[in-house]
């Protein structure tokens, strides 16, 4: 009886843990990560070797994570994303790796910034139209200032074949952001 009683409490306890704010955005945290690796080679399997750079999978679990867990939980989605993705699939290439991390982070703090003035519509569209220009700036200064290696990128180019990966983003990010953070009970 009081192994049971135990039990319990131990479960009480857990439940209690994982309740508290913090449990929900490092787990969030983890999941978001999890799914910025996994996205992108399940986008890759069912649409080819292009459907990464035309779907964007990695901006998805990035922005979702900004419009619920905020800044430094996006930052960390986007830098484990690119990072462990390529350590376990090669991809992206490590050309394209350091680029590819800095464009995740720019949206992740570009939406967690906008998230807290606008809606998720509003900031998820600025986000995507800042995020791009910075972008480019960011391409610019290294490639013709540091003298980094380009990868053959254009952001003009990245823009027109990422369509509709950012058609995806703008009707299913901020949804799934919304239903997962009332699911979730954030707030509380």
């Amino acid at each position: 009886m009081e192994k049971v009683v135990d039990t319990e409490k131990k479960t009480n306890r857990l439940v209690q843990i994982l309740s508290t704010r913090k449990a929900k955005y490092i787990v969030g945290t983890l999941i978001f990560s999890g799914l910025g690796i996994a996205l992108p080679r399940i986008f890759h399997i069912i649409g080819g070797a292009n459907a990464g750079a035309t779907l964007l999978p990695m901006h998805l679990a990035v922005l979702i994570s900004a419009l619920i867990f905020g800044s430094m939980s996006s930052c960390i989605v986007a830098g484990t994303s690119v990072i462990f993705s390529y350590l376990l699939t090669g991809m992206p290439t490590l050309a394209r790796l350091p680029y590819m991390l800095i464009e995740l982070v720019i949206y992740a703090l570009l939406l967690s910034i906008l998230n807290k003035k606008f809606n998720s519509y509003v900031s998820l569209i600025g986000t995507i139209i800042l995020g791009r220009i910075i972008y480019a700036g960011v391409l610019f200064a290294a490639i013709n200032i540091f003298g980094m290696q380009t990868y053959g990128i254009s952001v003009m180019q990245s823009i027109i074949t990422g369509l509709p990966g950012i058609a995806l983003e703008l009707i299913c990010v901020p949804f799934i952001a919304r239903i997962i953070k009332k699911g979730i009970h954030l707030d509380d």
